[in-house]
């Protein structure tokens, strides 16, 4: 694989998830660098901190309108209910450094296919691969509610009425999940004045997060790329 690097800077990206995230910091150090913000030899939590002033300086991101607010509510108004429980089980085979990640998915894909034609050996399969506390259980969890859990985890709860056994693998941060849902106790719709900070505070990071990559693919269509793909784009005029 060509190494990466940004203006012949090569890049270390063993400490990053990704190439990209690797070579977008750097793009956004020398960036900070020739804006004054920061001297050419600091780096670590220096260039961290010059990094964050000059977005704040050069990215800018407005407010969402009330309007924006109350759409984004009604369009996700099964997002904001209070009290939705669901009766779960799960059966976990979790990733951990090192761990053989296409053997460990294909050891819960062939369990679940298992436990699609035999939902009556959950409890078994459980104590035998679960890597969860809760597989001393059978795998049960309990009752749980919403923003109990991971956001990954909870979509697949809580974003339909299906129960029984889930037909696909469920992949979380922590690794691959079997779930079944026993039983759904209803709750009630959030108002919109309740929630409208939160909808407010995910707009914002949207659109944050839109504009800072907008930001650096202008940045890189004005640096010498190599070894990844950044998006460049010549001009400011980016869409």
């Amino acid at each position: 694989m060509a190494a990466v690097s940004i203006n012949g800077v090569v890049v270390d990206t063993a400490e990053f998830p990704t190439p990209q995230a690797a070579a977008a910091r750097e793009l956004l150090r020398q960036q900070a660098v020739a804006t004054g913000l920061l001297a050419r030899d600091a780096s670590g939590d220096e260039a961290d901190a010059a990094i964050e002033r000059m977005l704040e300086r050069e990215v800018k991101t407005p407010a969402p309108t009330e309007a924006e607010c109350r759409q984004y509510y009604n369009a996700n108004a099964k997002r904001f209910v209070s009290g939705d429980l669901v009766a779960l089980r799960h059966i976990l085979f979790q990733v951990t450094p090192g761990a053989p990640v296409n053997a460990l998915r294909a050891k819960a894909e062939l369990t679940l296919s298992e436990l699609l034609k035999a939902p009556e050996r959950f409890e078994e399969l459980a104590g035998e691969c679960s890597n969860c506390p809760s597989a001393q259980s059978g795998g049960n969890l309990g009752q749980i509610q919403r923003g109990e859990t991971v956001p990954e985890f909870e979509r697949v709860l809580f974003d339909g009425a299906w129960t029984g056994v889930y037909a696909q693998l469920v992949k979380t941060r922590y690794g691959f999940h079997i779930v079944a849902v026993d039983r759904r106790v209803a709750g009630r719709e959030v108002p919109f004045d309740a929630v409208r900070d939160t909808i407010a505070k995910r707009l914002s990071a949207q659109v944050e997060k839109r504009a800072l990559e907008q930001y650096v693919r202008v940045l890189a269509g004005q640096a010498d790329v190599r070894g990844v793909d950044l998006g460049a784009a010549p001009t400011p005029l980016v869409q």
